[in-house]
């Protein structure tokens, strides 16, 4: 984008410059100036604080701390750079740090910030009057915790992680502030890009819903584990794919032919089915050479979970899901086992 200066007589480019390049200082000069207008990088909130770092065993600093009108605590942070560093990772740390802060602190925080200033306000006061608040709503405060990345710019790595962040549900959000001109004729351009403002309201709508249906994929899981009964042997609290794993070896063992058993799963592959006696490395040279490096994680590989019968090595498949119990049970009335059973684990 090109910034033009335009008078009677012309519309002129002004040069893009850089921050390092006009002798703009990140601290002393940067944060000094904005957060007397930190409206230009995140409208609708009141600094508390600046380089806070009021917690045990750390040197770390807030560049800017304050809160918006929904009473959330806001961790701001700026960069000159033009990747904008690792941001992103000091500023969720920052927002753990002050997530637990209360009104009290947070007035109390306010007052030094004031005091440094030489500024006479009263703390609370001007608090209660920016929340538009008559009186304390102590359970309403820091509530949620939100984060602004300011800088000249910014990578793709760092996007990338902010986008993921939102994704799950971080209120994070990057503006980018480009100089142009000269030192003693700056022009700045600010603009938020992550979200896009144009697209914001959109892009909260499709990021609630990816949650939600995140949650609800969770929510639908299956994490039943299971007790395998051989005989008098119990092997307790497997997941699906051990359960199935246990009783596969177990009926091998009391007789069952692999390739029978194989006839009474329809909906997958039971087995990788291998010519000879071959042991873990081997088999999985096998499943990489027939199939892909990465399809060796849905077998049984180790030696003492493979099966040997009648001159040929069986991995079993450990890609089970919801028809884990339905599989077990089918495989043990075909072969009649009346001496294995499964059992949902108490």
């Amino acid at each position: 984008m090109t910034i033009y200066r335009m008078n009677n007589e012309s519309i002129d480019p002004v040069d893009e410059a850089t921050f390092s390049q006009l002798g703009i200082k990140e601290r002393d000069d940067l944060q000094r100036l904005l957060r007397d207008r930190i409206e230009i990088v995140a409208p609708g909130t009141l600094v508390i604080s600046e380089e806070f770092g009021d917690w045990d065993d750390s040197r770390r600093r807030i560049d800017l701390l304050a809160i918006d009108k929904e009473a959330s605590i806001v961790v701001i942070e700026l960069k000159r750079t033009e990747g904008g560093g690792h941001m992103e990772l000091q500023a969720v740390r920052y927002a753990a740090m002050v997530s637990t802060m209360t009104f009290e602190q947070a007035v109390e925080v306010y007052a030094s910030y004031l005091r440094s200033r030489q500024d006479s306000r009263d703390p609370r006061e001007t608090i209660l009057d920016f929340l538009e608040w008559e009186d304390l709503q102590e359970e309403a405060f820091g509530t949620d915790v939100r984060i602004v990345l300011a800088s000249a710019n910014f990578s793709k790595e760092l996007t990338t992680a902010v986008l993921w962040l939102r994704d799950r549900t971080v209120d994070i959000r990057c503006v980018r502030i480009r100089p142009y001109g000269s030192k003693d004729d700056m022009l700045l351009d600010v603009q938020q890009v992550v979200p896009l403002p144009e697209a914001e309201d959109y892009q909260i709508r499709v990021e609630r819903k990816a949650v939600k249906n995140r949650e609800a994929r969770t929510s639908s899981r299956d994490f039943t584990r299971f007790d395998v009964h051989v005989g008098e042997l119990v092997i307790p609290n497997l997941p699906k794919r051990r359960a199935v794993l246990h009783v596969v070896k177990a009926l091998v063992d009391d007789g069952a032919d692999p390739d029978h058993l194989e006839q009474h799963v329809t909906w997958r592959s039971l087995f990788f089915k291998v010519e000879g006696q071959v042991g873990s490395d081997d088999i999985i040279e096998l499943i990489s050479t027939q199939n892909s490096p990465g399809n060796v994680r849905r077998w049984f590989t180790a030696d003492d979970e493979l099966i040997h019968h009648n001159g040929s090595t069986y991995a079993v498949c450990n890609q089970w899901g919801r028809k884990t119990e339905s599989t077990i049970s089918d495989m043990l009335a075909a072969m009649n086992s009346h001496n294995i059973r499964i059992k949902a684990s108490s």
